[in-house]
């Protein structure tokens, strides 16, 4: 099998190694081997060519236990939500399904575990029938976990916080947690009598509670993450995000930190505790081989390595055909031609913080709801999840895009609000994409709204007030004006908190529907810089 990163690998283990000796090889200690995902992100096919897929991270995860003695599965996080049509069309049952075939023990709750609501959750877990599901669906096989997300009501936690699993007799602790910052990233009516406790705080209180039962081997598999600087991933140069912080506060008998939700893949040592996660989308997974100690129930990690999920063994031939079978039952709506485009629409940015792709949902979005009075519409980057290629892979006619390819640039199912706010908390919005952000937020805005920022300016006074306009006339701080934005900003999701404001709220047409109505109407489309902001020195 095609190791990858060995020798990155081979780096950690030193690191390790420097840190704490590990415990001695023979009778006094128990081999455990753990595999890790995280933000699979119900990826069921492959999401790139010859890298990755359901069916092959089975194999590879098979082969993986077979090489060794006790294993444990887990993931980090975000396992089902902005899932592509395969699973997402049916409620991601198939991307439950999938993971109970890959072996999974425990899933951590990520945000993207909420995003149909907690109630849709429990489904997951327990089990039942939904319209346009499995009416047998029998529910996760696997433990989902959620230490820091607390009802209300009862003070009890939603999910469980840990599980205890025993090898050869020692007990090891897994505690699964969300970040903290899901009500900002989630749609608010879905989360609604919930509370998101600290993480730290959350892990430290726990660890009590579970050494007073003896046992010494604690995990912690959380949906939050950080970020090595390009190119040096699994090495960790310059490692930084909310997890390093997480990480140095946390009790000193937590022996591993397996992380996800910023969708890179790294090994890491922080403050002598290893830190791992495997990117996203099922394309690698984590192998990490530990050692029990017999005698003090230690767990100490000698071993990590990240390992890309490649097509150079077969794959397992239960999932593929799980997948083929919801491929098959999708494939008439995802073969829908719904308009044309004469080149690539990307999502990425340019140096005024515009993107073609996000333009182009926002203008879609006006359109559809103009009859509840918008002026202007405003799309989230983060909503925005991959590219309109003009030419996919196995796209037998250039140009087309397809319903399955809409849906996976927003696989959300968000509906349009369209809300009145005043043009000073328009122009609050706009400084909220600064808000908090170690970059910037940007939101794409729709045809005819205009404006202005400041790279030199100090947060809370980028935009240039007067530069801010619909068709030209520049917007009064005291007028009202209806905006179009999708039900997860409409909460206030992102940070943007000022929309949570907005007033006399109508509700439209989900969010595909209305750039499948757009393109429909509008093809062939042609992609050009939009030119709406303007990034001043």
């Amino acid at each position: 099998m095609q190791r990858g990163r060995s020798w990155r690998a081979l780096l950690v283990v030193v690191a390790l190694a420097g840190c704490a000796a590990p415990p001695p090889a023979g009778d006094d200690h128990v081999a455990l081997r753990i595999l890790a995902i995280n933000d699979f992100h119900g990826n069921l096919d492959p999401p790139v060519p010859d890298l990755g897929g359901a069916a092959w991270l089975a194999a590879h995860l098979r082969r993986a236990r077979e090489q060794a003695g006790h294993t444990v599965t887990v993931s980090a996080g975000d396992l089902i939500g902005a899932t592509p049509l395969t699973s997402g069309l049916f409620h991601d049952e198939p991307a439950i399904m999938a993971a109970d075939l890959l072996g999974l023990d425990l899933n951590a709750a990520g945000n993207h575990e909420f995003d149909e609501g907690w109630e849709e959750l429990l489904r997951m877990q327990q089990g039942g029938p939904r319209e346009g599901g499995d009416p047998d669906f029998a529910g996760a096989g696997f433990e989902i976990l959620a230490a820091n997300v607390v009802v209300e009501a009862t003070g009890d936690t939603l999910l469980p916080a840990y599980t205890v699993r025993r090898y050869d007799g020692i007990p090891v602790a897994f505690i699964g947690l969300p970040l903290r910052d899901t009500p900002s990233v989630v749609v608010a009516s879905g989360i609604a009598g919930l509370s998101f406790e600290d993480e730290v705080e959350t892990i430290n209180a726990l660890v009590g509670a579970i050494r007073e039962q003896g046992i010494e081997a604690i995990v912690v598999v959380i949906h939050q993450g950080g970020y090595p600087a390009e190119g040096s991933e699994d090495e960790c140069r310059d490692f930084r995000g909310p997890i390093v912080d997480i990480v140095r506060r946390s009790d000193p008998a937590i022996d591993l930190f397996v992380t996800g939700h910023t969708h890179r893949h790294y090994l890491c040592v922080i403050d002598g505790r290893p830190v791992t996660s495997a990117g996203s989308f099922g394309r690698w997974y984590t192998e990490i081989d530990a050692r029990l100690d017999r005698r003090t129930g230690d767990l100490a990690v000698v071993r990590l390595d990240n390992v890309p999920v490649t097509h150079d063994i077969p794959p397992a031939d239960d999932v593929a055909a799980l997948v083929a079978e919801y491929r098959a039952r999708a494939e008439t709506v995802s073969r829908q031609v719904v308009g044309t485009v004469t080149a690539d629409v990307t999502k990425q940015p340019d140096a005024a913080g515009e993107s073609l792709l996000g333009a182009l949902i926002a203008d879609a979005q006006l359109a559809a709801t103009r009859d509840a009075g918008a002026v202007v519409a405003f799309m989230n980057a983060g909503g925005v999840r991959t590219d309109l290629l003009y030419a996919p892979t196995g796209q037998e006619r250039p140009g087309e895009v397809t319903f399955a390819e809409i849906a996976a640039v927003q696989p959300f199912g968000n509906t349009l609000v369209t809300l009145t706010l005043t043009g000073a908390q328009i122009r609050e919005l706009l400084e909220q994409q600064w808000a908090g952000q170690p970059a910037a937020n940007m939101l794409s805005p729709s045809e005819g709204f205009t404006y202005a920022w400041s790279r030199s300016a100090p947060d809370g006074a980028r935009v240039v007030p007067s530069s801010i306009a619909i068709g030209g006339a520049p917007i009064e701080p005291d007028a009202e004006y209806r905006v179009t934005v999708n039900s997860f900003l409409a909460a206030g999701g992102d940070g943007f908190t000022v929309l949570a404001e907005g007033r006399d709220p109508v509700e439209g047409v989900i969010d595909i529907e209305a750039l499948r109505d757009y393109l429909h109407r509008h093809s062939p489309v042609t992609p050009e810089r939009p030119g709406r902001i303007r990034a001043l020195p």
